[in-house]
């Protein structure tokens, strides 16, 4: 169906198994998926407190853990970017001509009405087909 498949990860939501499979469902014979995650960067009033080895390991242990959830899988390249989660996620599919984008996310609450979240924010401003996973 599709050739090019972002595949947000936000590394402690848990979901990436969901969203990865059905990623390798949607994606055309010799298709590839790239696993994207999103590091946001630290609030600028916390930086007074914080050392820039302090925030460079924080940023290491991301790429780690994303090499770990994305190894050993076919058409799967792992990619890591900073900036704010759902506009990174818009910019990177913009950039690399992405077909699809598939995203995990949690049933709304009351507050997701009023504020969105990421996944909501994918949907409506993608340039692109966006495959929404639930999770419970």
């Amino acid at each position: 169906m599709y050739d090019r498949i972002l595949v947000p990860m936000a590394l402690d939501h848990g979901v990436s198994e969901t969203t990865l499979k059905a990623a390798a469902t949607l994606c055309n014979p010799g298709g590839q998926i790239t696993a994207l995650h999103v590091y946001e960067a630290v609030h600028s009033s916390v930086t007074a407190y914080l050392d820039e080895d302090t925030v460079r390991e924080g940023f290491d242990k991301a790429r780690q853990l994303l090499a770990a959830k994305t190894a050993g899988l076919d058409n799967v390249t792992a990619e890591i970017v900073k900036g704010r989660s759902y506009r990174a996620i818009i910019d990177y599919a913009e950039q690399h001509g992405v077909d699809c984008i598939v995203v995990g996310s949690h049933k709304p609450g009351l507050s997701d009405f009023f504020l969105g979240s990421t996944a909501a924010r994918v949907v409506r401003h993608a340039p692109c087909a966006v495959h929404v996973c639930r999770t419970a």
